[in-house]
């Protein structure tokens, strides 16, 4: 990662890790370079990125104008589907796939439980079915790279106490997707 933030700087290219697509306050949808910050609008019927999103240059002249521009003080999250899928998920090139139930996703990520903790940040690797509410059509598999953002310890549903030898360790994890593949 350190080597790519260089070439950004040193010799202005970027090989471009994009982040889930996310929905602008204009209810556009946009994509954002997570080594350069570059954005690109997002066309979510074709699931493709269109063009770069050029951002004015603020002006270099002193404004002495007291009114200023209502920015929105909440932004809604993305809107999350309920689930109860499996998937696999490992941590980039290694050998061994860990299975995991998928509770929820949405454009900013996906939140799953399954017996392999990871730490944060960790830069893994998911496969699972898309939701035909997202891709619009059935069995379409998808590779994802994504984050690790957040983890927490879990015991498995019902289980009585951290104690009893029964209780089956189930890690919960949210990780944001940075990139994905149908698998077709």
């Amino acid at each position: 990662m350190p080597q790519k933030i260089m070439d950004v700087l040193m010799l202005g290219r970027c090989s471009h890790e994009f982040s889930w697509p996310r929905r602008g306050t204009d209810g556009e949808y946009y994509q954002v370079c997570l080594i350069c910050a570059a954005e690109y609008k997002y066309d979510w019927t074709t699931m493709r990125r269109t063009q770069r999103v050029e951002h004015t240059k603020p002006e270099t002249t002193v404004r002495r104008s007291h009114s200023r521009e209502k920015r929105p003080t909440w932004v809604p999250r993305a809107r999350r589907l309920k689930l109860d899928i499996p998937l696999r998920y490992r941590v980039n090139r290694a050998s061994t796939w860990h299975e995991g139930i998928i509770e929820n996703i949405s454009q900013s990520g996906v939140l799953f439980n399954g017996p392999q903790q990871l730490p944060v940040n960790a830069l893994i690797e998911m496969v699972f079915e898309m939701p035909e509410e997202i891709s619009g059509q059935k069995n379409s598999n998808v590779v994802c790279q994504g984050r690790v953002m957040r983890a927490k310890d879990n015991l498995q549903k019902g289980a009585p106490e951290k104690d009893a030898p029964e209780a089956e360790e189930n890690n919960g994890l949210a990780a944001s997707i940075v990139d994905y593949k149908f698998i077709h």
